[in-house]
Parts: structure tokens; C-alpha cells; sequence
């Protein structure tokens, strides 16, 4: 597809006072406390937190996340379920069981849909996702290709990750003309491998690109989301940059 990359200056479509993170934190509780602790004192800079217990919701309640969760939710933080689509190649059945399993355990207040799908053969199956997830509960979908989809993902979500990658591969990425139909508010850039010197960097590239929501991390390897973001636009996180 034809890509162009928008001018991204500063002077986004969000602004600084509205950009908004969505906080994929991929780390337990017991591990990193401090990481949890800092995002409650950042509530009012985040889009989401996303509670992935183990690939999903688990097998049973996690008192420490049940914990984490209850103090992200009294700060006034959204708070997502993660559960893992498989790129279309996983049984329904199972992804509406862990969204029931985060609705009654975690009381989230929506769903983060994992490596989804970007062909537009596979759109009727996350309509029907995301329906259900809304008929159990569920206020907020979030759609996570990682890349830029069919542009007919961006009618079914509330959210659309349409950038998951290292800081590299963020600086020479280019965004396809048809996002410029939609607002800013529906796109998400998550970007790990970054510099701290690069943080603000990340949010003002998010913002050119037509992005009004983004995340910025330090971590790679095979899980680099164990750590709170780094950002010069929110203050509070322990990663702060500034």
C-alpha cells in the first residue's frame, strides 16, 4: 500500500495537552511494584492500562493484580484485558472466556485484542469479537495489528494499534493516506527500544503521524513491556524522561 509520512513537527492533531498513553504493562505486580505504583500517580496522562495476568486472564484470580487493579481503578485509570486473537486463527470460544474471566475477576472496563488480524477477510470475525465483548460489558475495544490493517478495522474498535515495533523501525515508518479520514483519537503507536532522550521524540512523531495516543518504552527482547513508559508529556511515571 502507499504510505506518506504526515509532518510531525509538534504541532500534532492531538497537542500536548491531549496526548494519551496506553500503558501495555507486561510485568507482575510482586515483580515490579514500582512500575504499578507510578502509573496510579499518572492517571490523568493515560489513555488505558492493559492487565495481562498470564497471556491473558489465567487460570484463576491473581491477589496481586486484583490488588494493582483495584488502585489503578480508584485513580481513575481504564483499565483493558488482554486476550491473544491469534491473528484470526484462535477458537472464539476461548477469546470470549477470558474476556468473561476479566470481566468477573478484574472488572475491567474493556478489552485489548491481541495480534489481530489486518485482512479484511478476517473483518466480519472481530465485528462479531468486538459485539460481543460490548454484550458482556465491555465499553472500550482495542484492536492491536501492529501495523496498518484494512482500513475497515477502524469502524469496529475504539482504539487501533496500527504501530507495534522498536524505536528503528518507528523512525522510518510511514502511514498509509487513508488514516487522514479518521481523528487522531482512534490510532495507537507502541514503540519499545527507545533512548530516554528519544521519549518526547516518540510522542511528537506519534502526534505528526495522526496518532493521538502512544507508548514509548526502554525494553526489547521477546517482552519489552515489563517497565512503566518513558514520556516527557506525563508527569508522575518513574520513567519520566524529563
Amino acid at each position: 500500500m502507499t504510505g506518506r509520512t504526515r509532518p510531525g513537527a509538534g504541532g500534532g492533531p492531538s497537542g500536548d495537552g491531549g496526548r494519551r498513553l496506553l500503558v501495555p504493562l507486561y510485568v507482575h505486580p510482586a515483580v515490579s511494584p514500582q512500575a504499578w505504583t507510578s502509573l496510579a500517580g499518572a492517571a490523568a496522562g493515560l489513555y488505558a492500562v492493559v492487565l495481562n495476568v498470564a497471556d491473558g486472564p489465567g487460570h484463576r484470580p491473581d491477589p496481586d493484580f486484583l490488588t494493582a487493579a483495584e488502585r489503578l481503578r480508584s485513580a481513575g485509570v481504564r483499565l483493558l484485558g488482554y486476550t491473544d486473537t491469534g491473528y484470526g486463527h484462535r477458537p472464539p470460544r476461548e477469546i470470549i472466556g477470558d474476556i468473561r474471566k476479566h470481566r468477573r475477576w478484574y472488572d475491567v472496563d474493556g478489552i485489548f485484542f491481541d495480534q489481530a488480524a489486518a485482512q479484511a477477510a478476517l473483518l466480519p470475525r472481530y465485528r462479531r469479537l468486538v459485539v460481543l465483548a460490548r454484550a458482556l460489558g465491555a465499553r472500550t475495544a482495542v484492536l492491536n495489528p501492529g501495523t496498518h490493517p484494512d482500513p475497515g478495522y477502524a469502524l469496529i474498535a475504539d482504539l487501533l494499534v496500527t504501530f507495534e515495533g522498536s524505536w528503528e523501525a518507528y523512525r522510518r515508518a510511514v502511514v498509509p493516506n487513508w488514516t487522514a479520514d479518521h481523528p487522531p483519537e482512534r490510532f495507537c503507536h507502541l514503540v519499545y527500544g527507545v533512548p530516554p532522550e528519544r521519549a518526547e521524540q516518540v510522542a511528537r512523531t506519534a502526534d505528526g503521524r495522526g496518532a493521538a495516543v502512544h507508548c514509548a518504552v526502554p525494553g526489547e527482547g521477546s517482552n519489552p513491556w515489563q517497565s512503566a513508559p518513558l514520556t516527557g508529556a506525563v508527569t508522575g511515571l518513574a520513567g519520566d524522561a524529563r
